[in-house]
Parts: C-alpha cells; sequence; structure tokens
C-alpha cells in the first residue's frame, strides 16, 4: 500500500451478500444480476443514504457499507430486510433474491477509498451465519444498540467464524414492525409541541457501555451534568433530565422524540467507563429531518472527568449555536467536587432518589451523607441530603417532624453557605427551606435566584410554583406550574406540577379543573399522599361526600399521621383563609383533627 493514505478509525461495518438459489450462479444469472441491480438501486442503496452510511464497495452480488454509528447501521439492515420481504411477498421461493446481512463494530483501516481489517474480516463471517433474509450482529454491536432500535435480540451464543482466532458471541435480529402509517403507535399521530422560539434540544440517556449495568449511575450523571451545563445557557431551551430519562432503555425513533417532547436537536450517545478510564460518545440530530449535523469521541483519565464534561458540553453548544457566546460556556465548567469518591455516591444517592419509593429513598440519604464526610465542601451533595427530608415529607414517610426540620434545615443552609451562584444547589435548598422549615420567603428568594441563573431547570419551577402557592399567590403559582410541564412534558416526577395545579385552582374555587389535575397526578403516582388529599378536598366541596371519604382513606393510608392540625401547625401556608379552606373540606373527607 505504497503512497496510498492510511488511516485507522473505529465504525460500524455492514456485510450484505444474496443468499439461496438466485445468488449469481446457475441458468439466469443474467436475469438475476438485472434484477440485483435494479434492487440496488431502488432499495439498497437509497436506504443506505437515508442512514448516513458509505458504500465502500459492490462484491458481484454483495457489499460492503461503512457507518459512523452501528444505530444507523442496524436500522439500515432492517429496513433493507423489511423491504425486501415485501417485494418477495407474491415471489416463488425459487425466484427470490435474499440478503444475509452481517453487522460488526470495531476498528478498520482506511486505505484510499477501500476498508480493511478485524472489523471488516468479522462483519463479513457473520453475514455468513445470517439466515437468508436475516442479520447477524456481534457482541459489540449488540451492546451499542441495546435499548435503541425496536428490533428484538435473540442469542445465537458462542460462533466459530472462519479465519477468526476466537469464538464470537453473536446475535439474531428478529425483523421491527413496518413503519407504515398503519402500524405506527398513537404518540407518532399525537399533535407535535410548538417549536420553541430559541434552539432546543433534549439530551437522551447514555447508554453504559460498561458491560455493567451498576455502572448505569455514572452513565446517568454524566447526562445530567450535561443537561445542567446546557441548561445554563440562557439562548437555549433544553428538555429537563425527568422527561428525557422516561426513554431509557427503549428503542427511539428521533423525529418522534422531536415531536413528543417539541424541540429541534436530539443529543444520543455512551458510556464506557473501564478501570480508571472512560469513553463518551455522543451525536447531535436534527429531530426534525433526522440528520446528524456532529458526532464526536472524548477519551479520559477519572480524574479528569470533570474536564472531560466540560469538552462534550462545549462541543454540542458550537455545535447548535455558533453565534452563542463562548464566554456562557464557561458557566458548564462548574467542578462540583474535586473528590471522585464523594462523587460516585452523589450519584448514586441521585439513581435512588428517583425510585421514589421509601427504601429507596433512605439508601439515598444514606448515600448522600457518605458523600458529604467524604467530602465536607461538597454543596450538590448537601442539597441532595435536603431534598431527601423534602421527598420524606411529601410523600408522608416522616417519623420525627421536628427533628427532621433541624437537620433538612441544616444540610440547606451548609448548601447555600457553600455555592451561592449553582441553581442546583439553590432550587432543592430553597425548597427544603420553605416546605419543610417553613422559611418561606427566604425559600422563594432562593428559587427566583435558581431560576434567573438557569430558566430550563424545570424542577426550580416545580417548587417556586408551590412556593407562591404557600404565599397565596394563585395566578403566579399556575404560570410557573406550566412552565413547568412545558419544560419537562414527560417527567416522572410531573406528579408534583399536576399536584400543585390542583391546589391552585381549589384555592381558586374552581373545582372541577382541581379534581381533574388531581386525577390526572395520582395516574401517574398513587403513593404521592398531596395528590389524594387535594382529589379529597375537591370531592368535599362539591359535595361528594361518599368519594370525598374514599380518597381521604387513601390517603390516611399512606400517611396514618395525617391530622387536620398539621395543616395548621406544620404546612407552610401564609393565608388564613387557604388554611380554612383546606380544613373545612379535609374533615368533610373524614380526615381526624
Amino acid at each position: 500500500m505504497s503512497g496510498e493514505h492510511v488511516e485507522r478509525r473505529l465504525a460500524a461495518i455492514l456485510a450484505a451478500d444474496v443468499a439461496g438459489s438466485c445468488r449469481l450462479i446457475g441458468i439466469d444469472e443474467e436475469g438475476t444480476l438485472a434484477q440485483l441491480k435494479a434492487i440496488r438501486k431502488t432499495i439498497f442503496d437509497p436506504k443506505v443514504a437515508e442512514r448516513h452510511g458509505r458504500i465502500v464497495k459492490n462484491t458481484g452480488d454483495g457489499a460492503l457499507v461503512e457507518f459512523a454509528s452501528v444505530v444507523d447501521a442496524v436500522r439500515c439492515a432492517d429496513e433493507i430486510q423489511r423491504s425486501m420481504a415485501e417485494q418477495n411477498t407474491d415471489v416463488p421461493q425459487d425466484k427470490r433474491i435474499e440478503f444475509r446481512i452481517g453487522i460488526h463494530v470495531g476498528d478498520i483501516i482506511i486505505a484510499d477509498d477501500d476498508i480493511f481489517g478485524d472489523g471488516v474480516n468479522i462483519a463479513v463471517r457473520l453475514e455468513g451465519v445470517a439466515e437468508p433474509g436475516g442479520i447477524c450482529i456481534s457482541d459489540d454491536a449488540r451492546r451499542q444498540i441495546r435499548g435503541k432500535v425496536e428490533s428484538t435480540l435473540e442469542d445465537m451464543g458462542s460462533q466459530s467464524l472462519k479465519n477468526i482466532a476466537e469464538p464470537m458471541r453473536a446475535w439474531r435480529v428478529r425483523i421491527g414492525p413496518s413503519s407504515s402509517p398503519a402500524t405506527k403507535p398513537p404518540t407518532e399521530t399525537a399533535r407535535p409541541l410548538a417549536l420553541p422560539d430559541k434552539p432546543s434540544i433534549a439530551v437522551l440517556p447514555f447508554e453504559n457501555m460498561s458491560g455493567d449495568p451498576e455502572q448505569d449511575y455514572f452513565a446517568d450523571g454524566m447526562v445530567e451534568d450535561i443537561i445542567t451545563g446546557l441548561s445554563r445557557l440562557k439562548s437555549l431551551f433544553v428538555i429537563a433530565r425527568q422527561s428525557t430519562f422516561t426513554y431509557k432503555g427503549k428503542a427511539v425513533d428521533i423525529k418522534q422524540v422531536g415531536r413528543e417532547l417539541g424541540v429541534r436537536y436530539v443529543l444520543e450517545g455512551s458510556v464506557r467507563k473501564v478501570g480508571n478510564r472512560v469513553r463518551i460518545t455522543g451525536q447531535l440530530i436534527d429531530a426534525a429531518t433526522g440528520v446528524h449535523l456532529w458526532a464526536d469521541r472524548f477519551d479520559s483519565l477519572l480524574e479528569d472527568i470533570f474536564d472531560l464534561q466540560d469538552r462534550v458540553t462545549s462541543s454540542v453548544i458550537g455545535a447548535i449555536a455558533p453565534q452563542l457566546q463562548r464566554a456562557e460556556i464557561e458557566r458548564a465548567q462548574r467542578k462540583p467536587t474535586g473528590n471522585l469518591q464523594a462523587y460516585d455516591y452523589y450519584l448514586r444517592a441521585l439513581a435512588s432518589f428517583y425510585k421514589f419509593t421509601r427504601e429507596a429513598h433512605l439508601e439515598a440519604l444514606t448515600l448522600a451523607e457518605i458523600a458529604c464526610d467524604m467530602d465536607p465542601e461538597f454543596a450538590a451533595a448537601y442539597a441532595l441530603g435536603a431534598r431527601c427530608y423534602l421527598q420524606r415529607k411529601a410523600f408522608g414517610w416522616s417519623s420525627d417532624a421536628s427533628q427532621e426540620r433541624v437537620e433538612a434545615r441544616r444540610l440547606a443552609r451548609r448548601a447555600i453557605e457553600l455555592d451561592q451562584d449553582d441553581p442546583s444547589v439553590l432550587a432543592p435548598a430553597g425548597h427544603a427551606l420553605a416546605f419543610v422549615v417553613g422559611e418561606v420567603e427566604e425559600g422563594a428568594a432562593l428559587l427566583s435566584r435558581a431560576i434567573n441563573l438557569d430558566p430550563n431547570q424545570a424542577i426550580a419551577r416545580h417548587w417556586r410554583g408551590w412556593v407562591h402557592l404557600f404565599s397565596g399567590e394563585i395566578d403566579a403559582a399556575i404560570e410557573q406550574f406550566q412552565v413547568a410541564l412545558r419544560l419537562s412534558p414527560l417527567d416522572p416526577s410531573i406528579f408534583t406540577a399536576q399536584t400543585g395545579m390542583a391546589y391552585a385552582h381549589f384555592l381558586a374555587g374552581r373545582n372541577e379543573e382541581a379534581s381533574s389535575w388531581a386525577t390526572a397526578a395520582i395516574r401517574q403516582q398513587p403513593k404521592f399522599m398531596p395528590a389524594q388529599c387535594i382529589l379529597a378536598a375537591c370531592h368535599a366541596m362539591s359535595g361528594q361526600v361518599e368519594e370525598a371519604r374514599e380518597a381521604g382513606v387513601r390517603a390516611m393510608q399512606l400517611d396514618p399521621t395525617l391530622r387536620i392540625s398539621g395543616i395548621k401547625n406544620s404546612a407552610p401556608y401564609r393565608r388564613a383563609e387557604d388554611i380554612e379552606k383546606l380544613a373545612q373540606a379535609f374533615r368533610i373527607a373524614g380526615v381526624p383533627e
């Protein structure tokens, strides 16, 4: 290869070959060749182009194709095989042209316009063990597409491949359903959300490529940090983490994600953590067209992990909004802690917190405390601890309210003392002070500052809405809840905003609207005690006493300590008429004094 340009890189390789009786041998070789050319022109080549592949070469009755993304390679193969199956519907078996397809992701050598190496050899050998009309992929490829394509994977076990030294695990791809309009899921036909008037992005959960499910929290934490960094830019509209994580582990269609979340851009990627090294890959996609706008790979030692997050965030911003000032990116470069072990425990705590169960809540609190002990200056860990006490009170899990108020106040105060400029610290600390401790005015100020610093932080909007409620500012509360619902329309904790909307409309005398919001919240999270309480109140004030008492019983089952006196003594409502209205409704619903 003297004089040629030689390059090495990682790529997804698709090898396809004609299978069955119509292979280019036999009596009608000329007719078969003409038929194959027509298939390439109408099916194969267009599908490859749509999925951003590069046909390296045609090999008589086969082809070798390179992709930057293994997800694109598998989707392309799926679409080719479905199209071929449809074309062969009325063709006799002995007259059909069927492809075998093999896919592998690995290192390749590029010399001029050709590719070589083990990545190519393995893809070709996998094609050889595929069924006619089938797709066979390597275990490496399977790990990268897990949860990202809708096709079913079947384990073929360890395969001995010709001229490959070690046996390799292979997977059979069962062809996915047709994408014709008649078979599209209902969500695809739902009315899409209108795009905001500024660049908008959703960051999907990155796939954990470490081969260890226990490392999911690390990949999730990486995405959360990228979302946080992006959302600090006021020139961007960023969907909250709680909504994007509803797609975790699911096959996704980027165009559908764009419609469901109302964004122009989607970022997806993967994280591979091995020992003290980590690799992040990411690709930015225009959700309207499916076109890949940017892709990159980042490698780093774990001690440089925050620098790695900064580089990923900066690259995404540069790709979708070149006109944004680079000075804004500096906001995404704030390191939460220099203690990586403390950060690891913080991520584990965050993963447990989002499970919304009593047991996971206790685990989250313990892990957050460990993170604080390891790094006494880790502001986010203290804020998460305060947030755990907030969750404890909201779900009716409190055991010693007085002591918990003291501890929530200590954690919130320490978090603010350590970092007064991080909205992800200010927001939970502010709400804990308002809701758990009862320091409503200070909590409101901290939440307003958090929103000013990060207008895309949906959970801060949720909590600011509640604090407006406590102060009797009903219209302002509704406005914040509405913004929160738009910023994070698929949020797993959306029931908090829905419940807030129910309380707001109830206090404004709109029982029917309040009841509708309460019902929606309970559908999302039946164990959220405040939602059951406000539904009971709505029924009570509408004269539906039996329904009110049923909802009251459910609320008291969730929190046996629930009492009307608790509304007067511990709830932070500032207007006497709001407290009295709730107390009157709860009496009708059968809540003890």
